[in-house]
């Protein structure tokens, strides 16, 4: 019994020290925005008020609804729209006490109403905690209360569609249409775009085709489910859906051309993809442009079709589209692969404004054909004219210059094995770096890929920032200069983030 008690405590301790830091977070953040724009003005919450109301409903949430009312009430606290929010706020997935203070706002405060704001949120904590028999009830009450909007069909229905409740999915729309909510086609695409957003695809579809008797989709509505399928690699179904909108009479967006076009590349189907392009530019020309075409020819650079591709970049300018750097560096890249390194630079050298992707182009192109050393120029120059690496240029840098699976050697000095080992023990992965050991040291299991995001991710603080630079002094001395010039502006980098950091940390 004791251990019990002193088990609670624990737990009890470690929810006060949460609410404490979490109710002085967004105190302070409350005077930056506002969360209720239908609401009258409110005083600012007190967090005293918010803590004891929260500590109530966590130790009493199973406790008589009698007792839990009375303990509420001697909270002494200012209910108000914004005070119910940030108590739902306290507890983001556990429904019970969310609902429980919501029964007990309904009977101690009968004038207090509360608006679409506070039920949305109420609700989404309840679908979340996947409490589906409430969940379906709320949301019957909101609709009953004309509180239904917007927000509530894309939570009720995202809610719904991912536990397959898919008769519940159709049923809401009825049952808002009865409340007053009447069948909406804008309505029906929102919640489909939420629903192909998340990969929920299929229930969209069900959706779509049980309603069509009371709302007729159009072609915005199939063009979701177009993009929805392809996302999840499902070309058929989105072929079918294609098709019913060729043959409902509506024309298909240029954005969900590109999305066909794009996953058809994706899964090496070339010639559909270009049945599709081709398609386009018999019989949609005027709307063809520069993201069908730029995606038309960084697909065939990645082919090698450089010639099909300059083909393609020269009708483009024709037609009067100018072309933007992500399109050049496309362009530049395939050249290199090729061997065309002159053509390459005189590309290059006619970009007015070269950004981040006409340089990764270029650095891309010169690892490809094994010319690390000039890529690693080509990064030095780039900070030279005020273009700031990201990770994937060091990353690709590194891989350039020691391989996908990292520099093996007897020389510790350059063996990335020993670095990255000793960065996964003072990250704390102590278990990782075990593993990645008993590999190594196996002859008979293949050296795992040495990962240089990992790599630099754990050495991304103060600590990597006096690595670097020692490393950086080491590889000088054995004459890995470009390598040595690529940690320590690293290690630079980092060093200037944390100072940012702890700049922004300062009161």
């Amino acid at each position: 019994m004791l251990i019990r008690h002193l088990n609670f405590a624990k737990r009890l301790t470690a929810f006060l020290q949460y609410q404490k830091f979490h109710i002085h977070l967004f105190t302070t953040r409350e005077s930056n925005h506002s969360h209720l724009s239908n609401s009258t003005t409110t005083n600012p919450v007190n967090p005293a008020h918010l803590l004891r109301v929260c500590t109530v409903l966590y130790q009493q949430q199973n406790s008589p609804e009698s007792r839990l009312h009375s303990s509420l009430s001697s909270c002494n606290f200012n209910l108000s729209h914004e005070f119910f929010l940030q108590v739902c706020n306290s507890f983001p997935l556990s429904w019970r006490p969310i609902y429980l203070f919501f029964q007990y706002t309904q009977k101690a405060y009968p004038h207090f109403t509360h608006n679409s704001i506070t039920f949305n949120k109420m609700v989404d904590i309840i679908g979340k905690s996947r409490n589906i028999d409430l969940f379906w009830e709320v949301l019957q009450e909101m609709g009953q209360r004309r509180l239904v909007n917007d927000k509530t069909f894309k939570i009720a229905l995202k809610t719904l569609a991912e536990v397959r409740e898919l008769k519940k999915c159709v049923n809401f729309f009825h049952i808002m249409n009865d409340c007053g909510c009447d069948y909406s086609l804008e309505r029906l695409n929102k919640v489909v775009e939420i629903l192909c957003s998340s990969k929920l695809v299929v229930e969209a579809k069900y959706l779509v085709l049980k309603l069509n008797e009371w709302i007729k989709p159009n072609g915005i509505t199939y063009g979701w489910l177009i993009k929805g399928f392809c996302d999840v690699g499902d070309l058929i179904e989105a072929s079918k859906i294609w098709n019913l909108t060729v043959d409902e009479g509506f024309i298909s967006s240029v954005d969900v051309v590109d999305k066909m076009i794009e996953t058809f590349f994706k899964i090496n189907k070339y010639e559909e993809a270009m049945k599709v392009f081709q398609m386009m530019r018999v019989k949609r020309m005027d709307e063809l442009g520069l993201s069908t075409y730029r995606l038309v020819i960084n697909w065939m650079c990645k082919r090698g079709k450089i010639s099909q591709a300059y083909a393609m970049f020269e009708e483009m300018l024709k037609r009067g589209i100018e072309a933007d750097n992500l399109t050049l560096s496309y362009v530049i890249y395939g050249l290199l692969a090729r061997g065309k390194i002159r053509e390459a630079y005189k590309v290059v050298g006619a970009v007015e404004k070269p950004d981040i992707s006409v340089y990764h182009g270029l650095i891309k192109g010169l690892l490809k054909l094994r010319r690390a050393s000039e890529a690693t120029q080509v990064f030095r120059e780039m900070i030279k004219r005020g273009c700031e690496p990201t990770m994937h240029t060091y990353i690709m840098l590194l891989q350039g210059h020691l391989g996908k699976r990292g520099r093996k050697g007897v020389d510790p000095l350059v063996n990335f094995d020993t670095i990255f080992v000793g960065g996964l023990v003072k990250a704390g992965k102590s278990l990782e770096a075990t593993k990645y050991v008993e590999r190594v040291m196996n002859r008979g299991v293949e050296v795992p890929r040495f990962d240089y995001n990992k790599f630099l991710h754990y050495y991304s603080n103060e600590e990597g920032v006096a690595m670097f630079e020692e490393v950086g002094k080491k590889l000088w001395e054995v004459g890995l200069v470009d390598l040595a010039d690529i940690l320590k502006r690293y290690g630079e980098k980092m060093a200037t983030r944390e100072r940012r950091r702890d700049r922004a940390d300062e009161p």
